[in-house]
């Protein structure tokens, strides 16, 4: 009986995240309160402070929840993908996949928040940097072991690269749910993929464009 509590407990946790992570990906993380989920998912108030018991404690689980998402649906399927080369173009090719399948009604739970605490120190602030901060590195590292296997031109600067990967990724949230241009995954895919191409040793190691 007490597992099964644990598990019930554990399956509501999650669906409450899940929908927290999707409206701020809308409204942002400030305006969203314990009486804002749910009344959303139409359970007690009470209830919830079982799990968080005031409002920073719920935004921190909720940054986590975001970046465990990040991790399942972009990152581990992008390590599957052979070393080097390929595997960096998985990681841009699955965050775009990510952003187009809907899954998040605003694309972009970091692109919703980032604005909201760049400027606000604290550890929520601390706790959406560290996860952005935590991609940025493993796109600098992806680049770095190209330019170790020799799939990347030795005067390759991961850290440039990583950028560059990272300002053609976010804009399509910009592009796409502000300006309503349809083609922003494609011009972010093949930006990404003419620039890996131009700095690859050996091209035909990536698709064509």
């Amino acid at each position: 009986m007490i597992d099964g509590r644990l598990q019930r407990g554990e399956r509501t946790r999650r669906a409450v995240l899940d929908t927290a992570v999707q409206l701020a990906s809308v409204e942002g993380l400030e305006g969203l309160s314990l009486a804002r989920l749910a009344q959303t998912l139409g359970v007690s108030k009470s209830g919830l402070f079982v799990h968080w018991p005031d409002k920073q404690a719920l935004q921190l689980a909720i940054v986590e929840h975001a970046r465990q998402q990040w991790i399942e649906h972009i990152v581990d399927p992008a390590l599957r993908a052979p070393r080097g080369l390929r595997r960096l173009l998985a990681l841009h090719e699955l965050r775009l996949t990510f952003y187009a399948s809907g899954r998040l009604p605003g694309g972009c739970f970091f692109r919703a928040v980032d604005s909201e605490f760049d400027d606000r120190p604290g550890p929520v602030h601390d706790a959406i940097a560290a996860a952005i901060d935590s991609w940025m590195d493993l796109l600098a590292d992806l680049a770095r072991k190209a330019v170790e296997l020799g799939q990347l031109r030795s005067g390759t600067d991961p850290r440039q690269l990583a950028f560059e990967i990272e300002a053609l990724g976010a804009v399509v949230i910009v592009h796409t749910h502000l300006l309503q241009h349809e083609h922003s995954h494609e011009y972010a895919r093949r930006a990404v993929l003419d620039r890996l191409r131009g700095l690859a040793t050996d091209p035909s190691i990536l698709p064509e464009a």
